[in-house]
């Protein structure tokens, strides 16, 4: 009979454990050491003064918000060589920090944040699947933390996001359907999702596919159902930690 428990002892819709660490990143305006399990990634936000150059010669009134992602050399089992040594950035890494960078613009009103751009980084310290996920939840987390320091100081009248976001894999390896996998699922998933949801559980993004395999409908909705489940428990997380943090500011 086939064991109910994955190869690291999690049932098929237990998330990995999942911590927060605040202030890892002094010099930022906020940051957070995201985990999920041995994934672990440095989200920092940096606020500055001013807009891009080309809002101001189109007029666009309001702030913005961008995003970078990377991966340090040591962050996985094989050194990977930084993107400047190759002089260029490779596609993962632009795909995934536009897909930061969405996650964070559905849910900021850029009015309200005024003449300042919201820089948000992210940096894998320590890669085992879900860095993409990992990054959106801690990116999150480390704006809201950012965003408090200019209300704090009246540089901010009121709190221009309008509800969290964060994110999760979902996928089928070895025919059953799992929330939040590791590398060693990831790797050699035949059906792969990454799920952006808000707190209210407003969908941002899916993106899935099938790794030279295919899908139902049925399980389509299944893995969706999946990842809702676990969003709404990293969602409860996340407001957890902010709720401390705040309380301490």
């Amino acid at each position: 009979m086939t064991s109910p428990l994955r190869s690291d002892g999690r049932l098929p819709d237990q998330l990995r454990p999942i911590r927060f660490e605040a202030g890892i990143a002094p010099h930022a305006t906020g940051s957070v050491l995201v985990s999920f399990g041995t994934t672990r990634v440095i989200c920092a936000a940096t606020i500055e003064p001013n807009v891009p150059t080309w809002m101001k010669q189109q007029g666009v009134k309001g702030g913005w918000l961008t995003a970078e992602y990377s991966m340090l050399p040591y962050s996985t089992h094989e050194r990977k060589a930084r993107d400047i040594s190759k002089g260029r950035i490779d596609g993962r890494t632009v795909e995934i920090q536009r897909l930061i960078g969405r996650s964070l613009r559905a849910i900021i009103d850029l009015q309200k944040l005024g003449q300042n751009t919201l820089w948000v980084d992210c940096d894998v310290l320590q890669a085992d699947g879900g860095t993409r996920t990992a990054s959106i939840t801690g990116a999150y987390l480390a704006a809201r933390l950012a965003i408090q320091k200019l209300i704090d100081a009246k540089r901010l009248s009121e709190n221009p996001l309008s509800d969290s976001v964060a994110a999760v894999s979902v996928g089928i390896f070895e025919g059953r359907e799992l929330l939040d996998l590791p590398y060693a699922e990831d790797k050699d998933a035949e059906v792969d999702f990454n799920v952006v949801m808000t707190g209210q559980g407003r969908f941002v993004e899916v993106q899935g596919s099938g790794e030279e395999a295919t899908f139902s409908g049925d399980q389509l909705q299944s893995l969706l159902t999946l990842a809702k489940k676990g969003l709404k428990e990293i969602a409860a997380l996340q407001t957890g930690f902010l709720t401390q943090q705040l309380l301490k500011s």
